[in-house]
């Protein structure tokens, strides 16, 4: 059965940083792509970030993201992280992690999902 447990959620200010983790059980992880993906209240959810399987040499980003959250993994921990910096009160939302073989479909269409981590920024 396959797990994904975020954690590292929480209250932060305009401008600070958090990291968030997920933690994979019962898959190969080193041979998933791993995403995270977002939905702020009466929104829809949205992609935020995708890194490919193995090394993780590919990544990418949403627009709204780019240059203030970075996506990483960790394969001997299972794990795969989202830093995230100069957060915006428009960050607040409950943060996923998704997973998938394919890296195209980590975007689109993930195969697992996350319960979801919540992120709030004040301002």
């Amino acid at each position: 059965q396959v797990q994904l447990v975020e954690s590292g959620g929480g209250l932060m200010q305009t401008g600070g940083s958090l990291r968030l983790s997920c933690a994979a059980s019962g898959l190969t992880f080193s041979r998933y792509g791993m995403g995270w993906f977002r939905q702020a209240p009466g929104k829809e959810r949205e992609f935020v970030a995708a890194i490919s399987w193995g090394g993780g040499g590919d990544t990418t980003y949403a627009d709204s993201v780019k240059g203030r959250f970075a996506i990483s993994r960790d394969n001997a921990k299972n794990t795969v992280y989202l830093q995230m910096i100069s957060l915006k009160p428009e960050d607040t939302a409950v943060y996923y992690c998704a997973a998938s073989v394919r890296f195209g479909t980590v975007v689109t269409d993930p195969k697992y999902w996350g319960q979801g981590t919540q992120v709030t920024v004040s301002s």
